[in-house]
Order: structure tokens, then C-alpha cells, then sequence
């Protein structure tokens, strides 16, 4: 999911505009929905919400007739992934409503682990649920915990969440952007000429709205934005940084997050698989978009040439977040299509970000051997993954992981490959810098390989 924040010193009439492209910047992060709520907070002294969500795409949402027609200082917008239970309008965001300490809008990324256990407790309390989503749960925390003011409606209401979070809300006339405890979902704080500050899940939105980039909003970290600039609140100290899997695949690689260059980590990893286990091939090829940075990185240190040889269809969405299976198998074959010429008789090295189900990896490499290749040499940019450990996709652990239950060798002949390699917990870590910050939990350790 992507989140997206702006807050004005005065009201304009491009916010929605500005939010477009923002949003824009960060369809990656999700499909299936869209939406932003505008709100004015300033004039007659009166807040004024309007809120538009849907399913579908930013581009289908953000209407370029609604670009001038609204007007506010305050824009809060997101961006979801795809989840077959929760494919409905109602369940896109942003979601609010009238509170006692005035109106609330909401957007959340994460995964909240203690879901159930809340969601019980609110329904005991006697709350009505609208939506299928666990972002309505935060809602009804700051709702109870309004009488207490904003500020501390927000800090009982993180006290009560585990798992990952990054939100951003507008109360009354306040823009507010928090991220975890842990740090595993990213946000990061901007800044329009003097009077506009920007909220995004990552730098490259920052970039398309021609913001500039302040800093990243810090694990445990809330922000308080209003005419006043920004105030920071360290609710609890940590110095955890995003979970490696947003480097590894659903950041841009035009992003920097906690300091690191998205692009640049996805290099090294590509140096570090060819030095793990070289092999001889003609051709090295990424699977695009967030393969090819780690496949060029390998044909650097191989010597091995670099070939485009997947030409992807850029109107097809992430299969990987498609909701449900029989449609992320058919997308392969129309997202992804070879390049005949390149690969027919050539021994293929392919490199992608990761290998979570295996499944569009046995649909690739089909492809390849049908377009004529020779030998296909998978590589996976990262080490085995073996649960969800909420970093925020929509997959059982038990039945679908592949590298929970099989060994490398039986996922190799699973997905047709001449030989198959991951790159090694030890390798990803010094690829991080300091492994020790960023969250890796969701890969098996390498002696157990």
C-alpha cells in the first residue's frame, strides 16, 4: 500500500492535482483501490471534508475534471494492494468520520498482528464494523480515545497496535503522519518551497511532485503538521529501520529509504549472487522492473553480457499482489513476453527479485525454454523465504510458501530451472550495510540451507 500526505498554509485549488501524481508515483505499491480525501480547514474557520475512493487504479479515481474543482489545504490519499476477501469500494481508504474531538480521515500501509484480539474487544464495546479492513479498527481507537485531545487519542491509539503501520490522518486541522515501532513500513517528510509539507510511503513520490526530500520519518516517530511547520514526537525510542523486503521488491528502485538507494542495494545483491555461484551462460536478463537492477549488477561482476530479453507490458499490474491465483498465472504470460531473437539457443542467466510462491518462476521459465533457450540459470535477489511475518502481502506460509517446506534442490525441478541459487542471508545483510536495524525475519538462515 501507498500513502501519500500534503498540508498548505493556504487553501489551493491543485491539491488533488498534486496527489494525482504523487499517488501516481506509487501505483507499484497497489491496484487495487484508490483514493483521497481533501479538506479545508481554513476557510469561515470551518473543516470541510470530501472524500473520493473506488476500486481500480490512481488514474481511475483521480478524475482530471476534479483536479481544480476541489479545493482544501489538507490531502490525504492511498493506494491498495490486491486481496480477494476485500475487493470493494468500502473497503478502500481513506475511511473517517465525525469524532469527539472533530473530524477524523485515515490512511493506513501494514498489517496489523493483533487484529482479532482488538476487533473483538471494539465489538464488545458495541462497535459497528463497516468495512473488512484493519484500518477501521485504528479508526474506532482514535475515536474512543478522542476525549483525551488529538494528540493523545493518537499515542493510546499506537500503544495499542503490534505488527506494521505507517499512517497518516487529518484531525480537525491537524495533518498527522506516524510509522512504527519497528520501522517496517516506510514514510518520509517533505517539503514544497515554504508552505506545503508532504508525508509519502516513499522518496520517488516526493521526486514527482517536485518536493524536496527532508528526511524519513523515524521508527516509533509521530509528526504533527499545521501552520505552526512540524512537530516531531518520539513515542518510543528504536532505532529499527523498513523491512528488507521493501528493497527488495515493492520500492521503486528511484527510491532511498532509511538512507539507502533502492537501486543501489539492488546492485550489490546482483555482485553478490554471481560471487556465491558462478556459472557460465551467454546472457544475463532481469525480470522487470525490480529484477533488472540486481541482473545488471551480476553481468557487471561476470563479464557476462546484459541482454533485455523479457519485454514487460507496462499496462499489466504486479502479478505477485493480483487477488487471486488463476489470475497472477495468466497475467505472466501477457506481463512478461520474450524477446525470441535473444534468448533461442543461448544458455540464460535470469535474475529476480525474489521467489515467494514459485509459480509465475515456473510460468518464466516455461516461457524461456518455449522461446528456444538452452539452459535457464535462475537467480533470486534474496535469501528463502519461509513465512509472511507481516511484510505485507496476502500469502499462507504453510501452504504456498515453497521455501517453508522444500529444499532448494526440490524447488529448482519444481520450477523447471537448470540450476537455481538465492542469495544468502549473510550476503543480504551486508547489502543493507547493517543488516542488524532492518527486518529479515521472513528468511530461512543460511545454515539451514
Amino acid at each position: 500500500m501507498g500513502i501519500l500526505a500534503v498540508h498548505s498554509k493556504k487553501v489551493r485549488n491543485d491539491l488533488v492535482g498534486i496527489g494525482y501524481y504523487g499517488m501516481y508515483a506509487l501505483q507499484h505499491r497497489g491496484q487495487e483501490g484508490a483514493g483521497y480525501t481533501i479538506c479545508d480547514t481554513i476557510t469561515d474557520n470551518i473543516v470541510r471534508q470530501k472524500t473520493i475512493k473506488n476500486v481500480g487504479l490512481v488514474s481511475d479515481v483521480f478524475l482530471a475534471e476534479d483536479f481544480q474543482r476541489f479545493t482544501g489545504n489538507i490531502l490525504i490519499a492511498h493506494t491498495r494492494y490486491g486481496s480477494a476477501s476485500t475487493g470493494s469500494s468500502r473497503n478502500c481508504q481513506p475511511i473517517g468520520g465525525e469524532s469527539a474531538m472533530g473530524m477524523i480521515s485515515l490512511v493506513h500501509n501494514g498489517d496489523l498482528s493483533n487484529q482479532e484480539e482488538l476487533k473483538k474487544d471494539l465489538i464488545e464495546k458495541g462497535m459497528l464494523f463497516h468495512t473488512a479492513i484493519d484500518t477501521e479498527i485504528i479508526l474506532k481507537y482514535l475515536s474512543i480515545y478522542g476525549i483525551y485531545g488529538y494528540r493523545d487519542a493518537v499515542l493510546k491509539t499506537v500503544e495499542k497496535l503490534k505488527g506494521c503501520f505507517a499512517l497518516a490522518m487529518i484531525i480537525n486541522d491537524k495533518l498527522i503522519g506516524v510509522r512504527d515501532p519497528e520501522g517496517l513500513r516506510p514514510l518520509c517528510l517533505g517539503r514544497i518551497k515554504e508552505d506545503m509539507y508532504v508525508l509519502a510511503s516513499e522518496s520517488c513520490a516526493l521526486d514527482a511532485i517536485g518536493a524536496e526530500f527532508v528526511r524519513d520519518i523515524r521508527a516509533g516517530e509521530m509528526v504533527i503538521i499545521d501552520e505552526n511547520g512540524v512537530e516531531s514526537i518520539q513515542y518510543q525510542e528504536s532505532n529499527k529501520k523498513a523491512s528488507s523486503f521493501e528493497y527488495i521488491y515493492f520500492a521503486r528502485p528511484d527510491s532511498v529509504i532509511d538512507g539507502i538507494s533502492v537501486y543501489e542495494f539492488r546492485h550489490t545483491t546482483g555482485r553478490y549472487l554471481y560471487e556465491q555461484h558462478p556459472v557460465e551462460a551467454d546472457i544475463v536478463i532481469g525480470v522487470p522492473d525490480s529484477g533488472v537492477p540486481a541482473a545488471i549488477g551480476y553481468a557487471e561482476a561476470s563479464g557476462i553480457p546484459y541482454s533485455a530479453g523479457l519485454l514487460k507490458n507496462k499496462y499489466v499490474g504486479r502479478t505477485f499482489i493480483a487477488p487471486v491465483q488463476e489470475l497472477r498465472e495468466r497475467a505472466v504470460k501477457v506481463k512478461l513476453n520474450p524477446i525470441r531473437r535473444l534468448i533461442e539457443g543461448k544458455r540464460i542467466i535470469v535474475v529476480d527479485d525474489s521467489i515467494v510462491r514459485g509459480t509465475t518462476s515456473k510460468k518464466l521459465i516455461d516461457t524461456l525454454y518455449e522461446a528456444g533457450a538452452k539452459e535457464v540459470h535462475f537467480r533470486s535477489a534474496s535469501p528463502i523465504v519461509i513465512e509472511e511475518s507481516y511484510f505485507g502481502v496476502n500469502i499462507d506460509p504453510d501452504n504456498i510458501l515453497m521455501g517453508s517446506h522444500m529444499s532448494v534442490e526440490e524447488i529448482r525441478e519444481k520450477i523447471g530451472a537448470t540450476t537455481l541459487e538465492y542469495l544468502s542471508l549473510e550476503n543480504l545483510k551486508k547489502s543493507l550495510g547493517n543488516g542488524e536495524d532492518f527486518y529479515i525475519g521472513c528468511f530461512k538462515e543460511d545454515e539451514e540451507r
